[in-house]
């Protein structure tokens, strides 16, 4: 186990100026959360001069994770956690396993926590972990046993007052139990903040397993109103029918609106008329996958980026909008469900085709929002309705939405940019209040 307070020297191309040999949509993660900020620093002011604080992460821990295999075998992954920024509070942030984690990815997930938290205006700064493993490969005794040693790995730097951990790629409600279990063992009480995300009977709270996708239907909402679109008339396309993709079909379709496309690991789909949601999600609960759905036409992964349509919500991975397939795109209106899903070469190249892009860092802040409602609940052992979650949900996406909106009016910026705008001056103001110590 490692613990270092600066990027470790072997990750490439964290310089926010690559060498000119280089494409712009070949930065990496964490070069591309830099080009993000580089924008920003003009709009900062006086505050510029805490801007340093903004590129270098408070806290980097890499720990070896080694478990026994069902087979007597020792195996060993690696795993991360990130703390960006806790000017603003403690760290948060979600837990993915994934056989492509690196540490650049999780220091930029790190990192757009922290204008993820600040543009909703929640008390805490942001954070993020990983580990590198592909967990179909795993029993489910072997996943817990990666889950609870992990948790004791970075035990050292976690804490409900520290870092808050939640679900993310490939985790769920059940690894945050297994964490929350381990964590609370370790230190010798039940200490369900630690994490958010987890199980009702473990002090999770309700409508938070829907919280990001209904965040991206909230923003988009509002959006489709600033474009003049009628929602019961559009076309919809998503990337990804996870948690928060199928969430989020399902209450545009509610809306109205038509699914016409879905794209997955395992392929991608078609139906002008619009797609069988519910028939849909019980194929690929029944499947693993969308693929084989009878109901529909298949695409080429390709051809998915060329379906014409009014809105396209990404809510896979990163890096999934690049300068190529921003050419090619045929919609009005991007609703980021992922994290860092558009290069920014592609983000220029929407914005010259007048395509407009609702950030990451705010479409997809329902998820930490409702965490943050249900942090507080755990703290006070007083638990809201799920009527009294949705609908102070709403207020606060609804009211970072139209902040960020202003923003992009008055400086004649994009929503990405306001949005970081209004998140960086509110970290850098905090720092600059708390000083420097000692």
């Amino acid at each position: 186990m490692s613990l270092a307070l600066e990027p470790v020297a072997h990750i490439d191309r964290t310089q926010h100026n690559p060498p000119p040999y280089l494409k712009a949509d070949d930065l990496g993660p964490w070069g591309q959360y830099l080009e993000q900020v580089d924008r920003v620093l003009p709009h900062l002011g006086r505050l510029s001069r805490w801007a340093e604080t903004l590129k270098r992460p408070k806290r980097i821990l890499t720990v070896d994770v080694p478990i026994e295999l069902d087979n007597g075998q020792v195996a060993h992954f690696e795993g991360y956690r990130v703390q960006h920024n806790v000017s603003r509070g403690p760290g948060k942030g979600g837990v993915r396993f994934h056989q492509e984690v690196t540490l650049s990815e999780v220091m930029a997930l790190a990192a757009w926590m922290s204008i993820k938290n600040a543009a909703v205006n929640v008390p805490y700064g942001g954070a993020k972990g990983g580990i590198r493993v592909d967990p179909r490969t795993l029993s489910r005794g072997e996943l817990e046993r990666m889950t609870r040693r992990y948790t004791s790995e970075i035990g050292i730097i976690i804490g409900p007052n520290q870092d808050i951990s939640a679900p993310d790629v490939n985790t769920n409600e059940q690894i945050m139990a297994w964490m929350m279990d381990t964590y609370s063992m370790n230190v010798g009480a039940t200490t369900t903040g630690v994490v958010t995300g987890k199980p009702v009977d473990l002090g999770g709270s309700l409508g938070r397993r829907e919280a990001t996708g209904r965040g991206v239907y909230t923003v988009g909402q509002l959006a489709a109103q600033h474009l003049g679109l009628d929602l019961s008339s559009a076309r919809v396309a998503v990337q990804g029918m996870g948690n928060v993709g199928a969430v989020a079909a399902r209450l545009f379709a509610q809306a109205g609106a038509r699914v016409v496309a879905v794209q997955d690991h395992s392929g991608s789909l078609y139906h002008e008329a619009g797609l069988d949601l519910q028939a849909l999600l019980a194929h690929s609960a029944r499947h693993g996958a969308v693929a084989g759905f009878e109901q529909a036409q298949a695409l080429s992964t390709e051809g998915f980026w060329e379906i014409e349509s009014d809105i396209l919500i990404p809510a896979a991975l990163e890096h999934q909008i690049t300068a190529e397939r921003a050419l090619r795109l045929r919609t009005r209106l991007i609703l980021e469900g992922a994290n860092g899903p558009t290069t920014p070469s592609a983000d220029d190249i929407l914005a010259d085709r007048n395509i407009l892009v609702v950030p990451d860092v705010i479409a997809n802040a329902g998820g930490v929002t409702v965490s943050y409602f249900e942090w507080v609940q755990d703290f006070s052992s007083f638990f809201w309705d799920e009527a009294e979650i949705n609908r102070r949900l709403v207020r606060v996406m609804s009211e970072a939405f139209q902040a960020v909106w202003e923003v992009a009016r008055e400086r004649q910026v994009s929503l990405r940019t306001a949005a970081f705008i209004v998140a960086c001056r509110r970290i850098l103001h905090t720092r600059e209040l708390r000083g420097l110590y000692p």
